[in-house]
């Protein structure tokens, strides 16, 4: 059974850091996108970045220059180095991926989120 496990969340203070891990695991083939999405109460979840089989990165606008997407193959893992951590970043952070397993054709997958809180 294919799972995402999302680590790393947790409270840290304005202007501080996080990093975030997604681990995938059950029989994994390929991993053909990796990607972080985002949701504040109250709010529509919301694409954060994403990372392609083949290197690219898209971000937000929202988190530009402050997040980093980046992706260890040989571990299925996606990392998200989050710096600069401003309040309105507060959010469950949900790991997302499109994979091909040894059971089923590419399929797509959501963890089951981390709390990052932001607050003085």
């Amino acid at each position: 059974q294919v799972q995402l496990v999302e680590s790393g969340g947790g409270l840290v203070q304005p202007g501080g850091s996080l990093r975030l891990s997604c681990a995938a695991s059950g029989g994994i083939v390929l991993i053909y996108r990796m990607g972080w999405y985002r949701q504040a109460p109250g709010k529509q979840r919301e694409l954060v970045a994403v990372a392609t089989s083949g290197g690219t990165t898209n971000y937000a606008d929202s988190v530009k220059g402050r997040f980093t997407i980046s992706r260890d193959n040989a571990k299925n893992t996606v990392y998200l180095e989050m710096n600069s951590l401003k309040p309105e970043d507060t959010a469950v952070y949900f790991c997302n991926s499109d994979v091909t397993s040894t059971t089923r054709s590419r399929t797509v997958y959501w963890g089951q989120g981390t709390q990052v809180t932001v607050s003085s």
